[in-house]
């Protein structure tokens, strides 16, 4: 609960405020730097007129040694070397600057394009709540409305949502991404399409099975017999009986919502670039994973975190709720 706060709840309302640096813009000159508690990396290589294959690794030639020593990027290392102003020569030893030291500007380092990674996390926190919340929203709202209408009126109507039900759960969810976008475009409208189309059906399912429970008690029976329409004893019998389910699936599903979103988003078939998503920061860098591994590694971090912490919350909501466990 409290790593939900922290991590997502917070960081999305505050973004503007928490955020050290706008998360769209970058500075070239920081590309690829690592978290601030990283130190710079060194290699020492042997000055030459030409690089031979077998020793490239350690060799380096001339006119470019000499411009690493004017950059401040290389120093010479050369016994008898104590005259900086002296130029270098072919046969001095020289140490590089491999891969620059982390800086407190950017404690968790930046991406290829010099945007800092904390400041786009934290802007991404908040596109992953809001297409959480909006695609949770509308699928619940469908898939309860459908359901309870499906358990109520049983026969026929029953017969027919329950087919298209089993449609949507068959429908192969990241084929149809990318069908969308190609059709649509990359953009939230249709990630948001997506998810509802592949959630409602769930939540139509859990509302169905409540509502057939829920339709045969004393005190339906009792509204039909006192000429309550079908439509007020769906809304004022049967629905809050089964509102309590109804939430806990849906707190359950917003970490799946979010894993979802991620994995189309890394595929390219979820919010478009340069929006700060966490799937597109993991897909930035997975090409850089060996030499810069904290591009990919922190928005994966953010993603675990926020979905651990929401299936913990389910949890303790379904304990909450549930009148079994209250009893105990």
């Amino acid at each position: 609960m409290l790593i939900l706060l922290i991590v997502m709840v917070v960081p999305a309302i505050f973004a503007p405020l928490i955020a050290p640096h706008p998360p769209k813009e970058g500075d070239l000159k920081a590309r690829l730097l690592p978290p601030a508690w990283v130190g710079e990396k060194t290699a020492v290589k042997t000055v030459v007129e030409l690089i031979t294959a077998s020793n490239r690794d350690n060799e380096l030639r001339l006119e470019a040694a000499q411009t690493q020593v004017q950059i401040g990027k290389a120093r010479l290392i050369t016994s008898g070397s104590e005259n900086a102003d002296r130029p270098v020569v072919v046969g001095d030893q020289l140490e590089i600057v491999t891969q620059a030291g982390g800086q407190t500007t950017y404690l968790l380092g930046t991406d290829k394009v010099g945007r800092d990674i904390l400041s786009r996390i934290i802007y991404g926190s908040r596109i992953s709540i809001i297409v959480a919340a909006i695609a949770i929203v509308i699928a619940g709202t469908i898939g309860t409305a459908l359901g309870i209408t499906a358990g109520y009126f049983s026969g026929w109507v029953d017969a027919l949502i329950m087919r298209l039900v089993d449609i949507s759960l068959s429908i192969p969810i990241i084929l149809m991404a990318l069908v969308l976008v190609a059709a649509l475009g990359a953009s939230f409208k249709t990630i948001v399409i997506v998810l509802v189309i592949f959630l409602w059906a769930q939540y139509a399912r859990q509302a169905r099975g409540e509502t057939l429970t829920v339709r045969v008690q004393d005190y339906v029976s009792r509204a039909k017999v006192s000429g309550a329409s079908n439509a007020r004893i769906m809304l004022r019998h049967v629905f809050p009986n089964v509102f309590n389910s109804i939430v806990v699936l849906a707190t359950l599903q917003v970490g799946f919502v979010i894993i979802l979103e991620s994995t189309l988003s890394f595929l390219g078939a979820g919010i478009p670039r340069p929006q700060p998503a966490w799937g597109l920061m993991v897909a930035d860098g997975r090409e850089l994973i060996i030499t810069h591994w904290w591009v990919s590694l922190f928005p994966g971090v953010a993603i675990m975190l926020v979905v651990m912490s929401m299936n913990l919350m389910g949890d303790w909501l379904r304990d909450r709720l549930d009148p079994k466990q209250r009893q105990v």
